[in-house]
């Protein structure tokens, strides 16, 4: 059941947000409490006021979905012996909350490494994998989604500020603080994430070692594509 939108807001809005997957999900057997937290657009003021304060030009992409809509979090349930168990979530941040990654952001115990610390053991680029980003001044680092403390999403500018909006990628950042290539376009980020479905930990499947068994061991996915999608 979605949220009843707000004034001005539309089905079709809703329907060309999630990419037609609402109806998929309220269709399936198991599957309950589909829900969108519905936003209103961000101004092109607050657009212009994040670039100027951050010296980072946005994508397009990410501009066009600001636009449309102030951050996204849509979720939904699985019915399981009487129960309901929060399974999906999907998540991208408000502009406001497209916060620089620093070590406050990271790291929160006393003693604990700086980022700088971890440079020496970042890999460099390999032939099929793109140079990882910097925790340095080289790569500037903002957060898209936190993936309920399972690492952190981010939008990652390549070249340092001023930065400019074609030097950006999508990279995934483990709890361990290794790097993860995802895609090379917000919007190809976006139609990963609704295809996953925001099933927990999704993200790992993009890493070399996988998804871990106790997310694999959560309560079944409610269609058999949803499976196939989580494990390739």
């Amino acid at each position: 059941m979605e949220e009843t939108p707000p004034p001005g807001c539309s089905k079709p809005h809703l329907e060309k947000l999630t990419l037609g997957i609402t109806r998929i999900l309220e269709s399936s057997p198991g599957v309950t409490e589909v829900t969108i937290i519905e936003k209103p657009p961000a101004e092109r003021h607050m657009i212009s006021s994040w670039e100027q304060k951050n010296n980072c030009m946005l994508p397009e992409d990410v501009k066009n979905f600001y636009l449309m809509t102030n951050g996204f979090h849509m979720t939904w349930s699985v019915k399981l012996d009487e129960h309901t168990i929060p399974l999906g979530s999907m998540a991208i941040n408000s502009i406001s909350k497209l916060t620089q990654l620093n070590q406050s952001s990271v790291y929160s115990l006393p003693n604990a490494p700086t980022l700088a610390d971890l440079e020496d053991d970042t890999l460099e680029a390999s032939e099929n994998q793109p140079e990882k980003p910097h925790f340095d001044s080289r790569s500037v680092i903002f957060e898209l989604d936190s993936c309920n403390g399972n690492g952190k999403v981010c939008l990652v500018y390549k070249t340092g500020k001023p930065a400019l909006a074609q030097d950006t990628e999508i990279w995934f950042l483990d709890r361990a603080l290794y790097w993860h290539f995802l895609t090379d376009t917000f919007t190809a980020y976006y139609r990963l994430l609704i295809t996953h479905l925001g099933l927990p930990q999704w993200q790992y499947a993009f890493t070399s070692y996988g998804i871990s068994p106790q997310a694999k061991g959560e309560p079944t996915a409610p269609c058999g594509c949803c499976s196939k999608t989580i494990q390739s």
